[in-house]
């Protein structure tokens, strides 16, 4: 990779970093304490649901919200150190987080008693942050989710 590709990114990285020190951190709207301390106690949900916890708990692209889509409906925006928990039926469901970016969809099957896990890692995009989505297992899924608050939903 020569100098002259390796700029550009070094330049939106770069820009990335001011608009973070020049606005701050993106906040989104939390759930209280109570209700967060519930949700870290990573109780199973009853038999004929599954619970999908998607967090973000990375401050890289602080000053950025990214929007979060289950199965079609907008859920909310993430910011740095937040999560989202829905329960749902089980079965495939769809996670899709609205940045730049090909890896910002995930298809995931859920069963019935069980906590899912997805890891919403901010990466630099070419023109605008980007995501990826990772499937995690539960002990790297406890471990993020309870570095970060939960954020109510729209």
């Amino acid at each position: 990779m020569t100098l002259t590709a390796v700029t550009p990114r070094i330049t939106l990285a770069a820009l990335l970093l001011a608009s973070a020190a020049l606005t701050g951190c993106a906040s989104v709207n939390l759930a209280d304490a109570k209700e967060d301390a519930q949700r870290k106690t990573f109780a199973a949900p009853a038999a004929d649901k599954a619970g999908i916890y998607i967090y973000r708990n990375e401050t890289f692209g602080a000053a950025i919200k990214m929007p979060v889509v289950l199965d079609g409906q907008l859920i909310g925006e993430t910011a740095s150190k937040t999560y989202f928990y829905k329960e749902v039926t089980p079965g495939k469901h769809t996670v899709e987080s609205l940045t730049e970016g090909k890896e910002n969809k995930l298809e995931v099957e859920t069963k019935g008693g069980t906590l899912t896990y997805i890891w919403q890692e901010v990466k630099m995009g070419m023109w605008a942050a980007a995501s990826k989505l990772h499937l995690v297992g539960a002990e790297e899924g406890q471990k993020g989710v309870s570095e970060s608050q939960l954020a109510t939903p729209r």
